[in-house]
């Protein structure tokens, strides 16, 4: 499912409570912190994973996904392609239902690995974007 309907973006934004931000920077004009701000409005619970900060968007980080002291429903990826499967495993390791890949993130293999341990996959897509779509046409 790396280029899902809209209909399945729509069961998994209306069933998404919690979402980890895997690579969430605490800098206002990176795509990560504006696409979180953006969930966080809409009444998602945002987890920044990040090891290199302690706090973004008034929410506790943590080094990695693992890290996490609560379930995750969607892993959201903002690193670099070949950075994915390891953050794929953690998702897997935690238990998350669905792993989200930016736009512009695509990796065939993780997306395989994630799929085959029975997660959703979403590749290639904003998932602001998607939201703001499905709002507009009144699907969620």
């Amino acid at each position: 499912m790396t280029k899902p309907t809209l209909d399945e973006l729509r069961r998994i934004l209306a069933t998404t409570r919690t979402i980890a931000v895997v690579g969430l920077s605490d800098k206002p004009d990176r795509p990560s912190h504006a696409v979180a701000a953006y969930l966080q409005q809409q009444g998602y619970r945002i987890i920044p994973v990040n090891p290199n900060l302690a706090e973004v968007l008034g929410e506790k980080a943590y080094p990695s996904v693992r890290d996490i002291p609560e379930p995750v429903d969607v892993v959201d990826i903002f690193r670099r392609a070949e950075d994915v499967p390891p953050i794929v495993e953690d998702a897997i390791a935690k238990g998350a239902k669905v792993v989200w890949m930016q736009l512009g993130i695509i990796n065939e293999v993780a997306a395989a690995r994630a799929d085959a341990a029975g997660l959703k996959v979403v590749m290639d897509t904003c998932i602001e974007v998607a939201h703001r779509a499905l709002q507009l046409s009144g699907k969620i």
